[in-house]
């Protein structure tokens, strides 16, 4: 399986924060979403990856190349989807349009065009007028008609309403379906990637805390729920989190095949969402 994008040991040293040796890859025609708390390190990540900060150690490539060393035309393969928009507000759609496609060797004017009906962009219209859903669109329509390979979206439907977040993940869905191509999709809004992600990376406190396929993830965890009778020293170890509270508990568990044998069939067990995971790695073992 050929590697889109591979960071390894991965190093940044801030005064009050420090990314510590992350590791991830993503394979070709996959997406992966890179998801955590605000603060978490997604953001320095991605702009590690981006060479728009200068990295402490470790070593990341895209396309087998090394992402300094061959900076220009690896930026030309890849696509940037982030929440804050970085087009010129006065300028419309069609003038943008033009100042970015000169920055690009593989532009295609009329793949261009085909996305501008296909996602209802008014061409003369200025970018400072378009809501927050049309300017993300406009930013695939940009990373698709240079041929990008890798799609890398910081937040992409943070601030979008409901119509416009589904809208946006079933264009992923469908852009995907392309083997050769692949996404970093980072978010705290991790119901997103429930419908669509095949990889997740989790990151808490600058430090991977997992990486590997959404299919693995939701078999082998699950959400536990029974009496406070059942916890004590040696079953609580078996939780990565657990809530507690005057009716009973709720805790998240990495290895639901240990569960009848530590709990004889005494508790509910329930599927995670990420969102359930991702919020007890925060939230650890507390009472309330």
């Amino acid at each position: 399986m050929d590697t889109i994008l591979e960071v390894k040991n991965l190093r940044k040293n801030f005064k009050d924060f420090t990314l510590k040796d992350i590791c991830f890859s993503i394979p070709k025609g996959f997406i992966m979403g890179f998801i955590g708390p605000n603060g978490a390190g997604k953001s320095t990540t991605i702009k590690l990856i981006m060479n728009l900060l200068k990295k402490d150690g470790g070593e990341i490539k895209i396309f087998g190349l090394d992402h300094i060393q061959h900076e220009n035309e690896i930026k030309n393969r890849i696509g940037f989807v982030f929440d804050e928009n970085c087009f010129y507000e006065e300028l419309t759609i069609l003038e943008m349009k033009k100042f970015v496609a000169s920055m690009y060797k593989n532009w295609e004017e009329n793949t261009f065009t085909k996305y501008l009906k296909e996602f209802q962009l008014p061409p003369k219209k200025k970018i400072k007028d378009l809501s927050k859903g049309m300017k993300m669109k406009f930013s695939l329509a940009i990373a698709l008609s240079h041929q990008a390979e890798l799609l890398i979206m910081d937040e992409p439907t943070s601030g979008l309403d409901h119509g416009a977040r589904h809208e946006l993940l079933d264009i992923l869905s469908y852009l995907i379906q392309d083997e050769n191509k692949g996404v970093l999709f980072s978010t705290h809004i991790t119901s997103d990637l429930d419908k669509i992600a095949d990889y997740i990376t989790f990151i808490q406190n600058g430090e991977i805390i997992l990486s590997t396929t959404k299919d693995e993830i939701l078999d082998n965890y699950a959400v536990i729920k029974g009496d406070r009778n059942l916890l004590n020293q040696e079953t609580r170890k078996y939780f990565i989190g657990i809530k507690e509270n005057q009716f009973g508990f709720e805790g998240l568990i990495s290895n639901k095949n240990e569960l009848n044998r530590v709990f004889a069939n005494h508790v509910v067990i329930e599927k995670p969402s990420l969102e359930n995971i991702m919020i007890h790695y925060m939230r650890g073992k507390e009472n309330v």
